[in-house]
């Protein structure tokens, strides 16, 4: 019989445990909250992350490259023209602007991989160089990483691309605007001296575009194409 102000059960004794069922569940929710939360930062920091840290490189670089062609020899004189095809992987080349898409005076890096594409445009290797006859091929991102070709699928026929050297600017005007050809990255012809003619020799100056066209990975390409149809001395 128990007393008023009496307890029953032992003195001291622990509270009764979870099941542990509910043990493991509650484990399993804070790791899949936790890697949700690490996806949601990683994701954060590829939208915006690095586009901050390729605008700050873009910067640099361009900065460089005008500094460069400042203190070389003056138009006029003898100057060296590597084939681009010698040129170190990563050096600035030239600066790519598209009025019609907001694409201005984004540094073109010799080379298209990614840590150059985290940089600016990247010019694919042994391809002809700005106003060469052949075809100068570029790639960049549409997403991340700066994304200079955010807005490349809404170019149109007629849109100019103004490529600056050192002693020149070169206009070229899009023949074929980049979202009505879509290939995958295997696909090499698009970077030919003459698209498409593997044993045809080049006459004219031609520019190609390439950007991916799904927002996120995937082996697909937009490519536009485009020919020279001014050339200016500085």
């Amino acid at each position: 019989m128990t007393g008023v102000g009496e307890q029953s059960g032992t003195p001291g004794a622990s509270a009764p445990r979870p099941p542990r069922r509910r043990r493991v569940l509650t484990a399993v929710g804070l790791v899949l909250l936790l890697a949700g939360v690490c996806c949601l930062g990683y994701v954060g920091y590829q939208l915006w992350g690095t586009n901050i840290g390729a605008h700050r490189a873009y910067k640099a670089e361009r900065a460089e490259l005008k500094h460069t062609w400042s203190s070389q020899t003056p138009i006029g004189t003898s100057e060296h023209r590597a084939s681009p095809g010698h040129k170190v992987p990563g050096e600035a080349v030239a600066l790519l602007s598209i009025p019609a898409i907001g694409v201005d005076e984004v540094p073109v890096l010799e080379g298209t991989s990614l840590d150059i594409l985290a940089r600016g445009i990247g010019h694919y290797r042994h391809t002809a160089g700005p106003g060469e006859v052949g075809n100068f091929a570029v790639a960049g991102h549409r997403i991340t990483h700066g994304e200079p070709f955010a807005n490349l699928l809404k170019l149109n026929t007629g849109d100019m691309i103004i490529v600056e050297t050192r002693t020149r600017i070169f206009t070229y005007r899009v023949d074929s605007p980049p979202r009505n050809l879509t290939v995958e990255d295997t696909e090499g012809w698009v970077i030919e001296p003459v698209p498409g003619h593997p044993d045809r020799k080049p006459t004219d100056e031609l520019i190609t575009l390439t950007t991916c066209q799904d927002l996120f990975h995937s082996p697909d390409r937009s490519v536009g194409f485009g020919h020279l149809v001014a050339t200016k001395t500085k």
